[in-house]
């Protein structure tokens, strides 16, 4: 009787070990294609975050800039800003109608951060660019000079408006089509 009993048994090892073997392998393609999603997603993640963190540089440097510099800044004259900006346009800020400013900025964030090596490099593909402006009416535009800007009422004070954007360049070329582009504002008193 017992020879009956294994006589049925044989060859049934074959196909569960084959079953195993496929549910094995269809849970491995699932962990290595939900591993390279999440990797993925913490790319674009942190892209986004050093494209934020470039535009906060560039208005950290502007301010600087306004400080150092401020009487020859008080000075220019608006410029085109859509002729001389790479990608940090003025349709990217809903509430400026026109593109003069009164200066502009190009770099990346390697320059400014003490890095080395691999993560140089990799500061390197986070530019910025800033442009001030004086600050618009509610109607979205820019004075054309200093005496029509918005001043404080009995002071001497001029408000500024300095417009960032970060982006994650890829090849030297920045376009919001296939770039993360992270625009930024900041209001700025400055008294003369």
């Amino acid at each position: 009787m017992i020879n009956k009993h294994k006589k049925n048994e044989k060859g049934f090892v074959l196909p569960v070990a084959l079953l195993v073997l496929v549910v094995m392998s269809i849970m491995a393609a699932s962990l290595v294609t939900i591993t390279s999603k999440d990797h993925a997603a913490n790319n674009s993640k942190d892209s986004s975050q050093q494209a934020f963190y470039a535009a906060e540089s560039g208005i950290a440097i502007a301010k600087k800039y306004m400080i150092d510099e401020k009487r020859s800044f008080t000075g220019s004259a608006p410029m085109n800003l859509d002729r001389d900006l790479r990608f940090c346009k003025a349709n990217l800020f809903p509430n400026l109608k026109q593109s003069y400013g009164i200066i502009h900025k190009r770099s990346n964030l390697s320059e400014f951060i003490n890095a080395s090596g691999k993560e140089y490099t990799r500061l390197g593909k986070f530019s910025f660019e800033y442009f001030i402006t004086f600050s618009p009416d509610q109607s979205g535009n820019v004075a054309s000079n200093k005496s029509s800007a918005k001043k404080k009422p009995g002071t001497s004070q001029i408000y500024y408006t300095i417009y960032s954007c970060g982006c994650n360049e890829e090849k030297n070329i920045c376009k919001p089509e296939n770039n993360i582009i992270i625009p930024l504002e900041a209001v700025v008193t400055l008294v003369e």
